[in-house]
């Protein structure tokens, strides 16, 4: 049962770093990224789709995105959405596809990325942490309840501990190549 109990928390660590890797994907740094338009949603016939499932999105280069519709007729929708979105860019078309030019970031604007980014990562690690107090409550009924001795519920308290520690280290790893990639110039 213990053993369950820590496979269970390390699958809901990873999910956690995992979904924080997919979040910083989102975080708009100077160079084009198509994982800024993920979380886009353009309304196709109806349904709210993501934008990378109505055209081909390219970066041809460093600092510009193209989505090349399927269906062109969905253009002004797309870039309504785009317009909509939190992104802070201004798309152009040419009747045929979209263009989203990433202008270079001041450093005021790294600086406030750079803060964003801080604020995910401490979520992130308030989100490990719990798993870790959710696992351990969990050991303490066991103990309570005779199921485990003091000595298990120690080992497996260390265990759980070292665990967490890893996890929080990762996301530091994770949160200080973004920040560099933020910072580059």
């Amino acid at each position: 049962m213990p053993d369950a109990l820590i496979q269970a928390a390390t699958k809901k660590m990873e999910k956690t770093v995992e979904l924080y890797k997919q979040d910083l994907a989102s975080l708009r740094a100077s160079r084009a990224n198509p994982q800024v338009l993920d979380r886009i949603m353009v309304d196709y016939y109806g349904v709210p789709t993501p934008i990378n499932q109505v055209g081909n999105v390219a970066v041809p280069e460093p600092r510009l995105l193209t989505i090349t519709l399927w269906d062109t007729s969905m253009l002004k929708e797309v870039e309504k959405a785009l317009l909509a979105s939190d992104l802070g860019l201004t798309p152009s078309n040419d009747g045929k596809m979209i263009r989203l030019v990433f202008p270079e970031l001041t450093e005021e604007r790294r600086k406030e990325l750079v803060k964003v980014l801080y604020k995910k990562n401490e979520e992130a690690k308030v989100a490990v942490r719990a798993v870790r107090r959710d696992t351990i409550d969990q050991f303490r009924r066991q103990k309570k309840n005779g199921e485990m001795t003091e000595d298990d519920y120690k080992d497996l308290e260390d265990e759980i501990q070292k665990l967490t520690d890893a996890k929080v280290k990762m996301l530091e790893g994770i949160t200080a190549e973004k920040e560099k990639e933020i910072m580059e110039i």
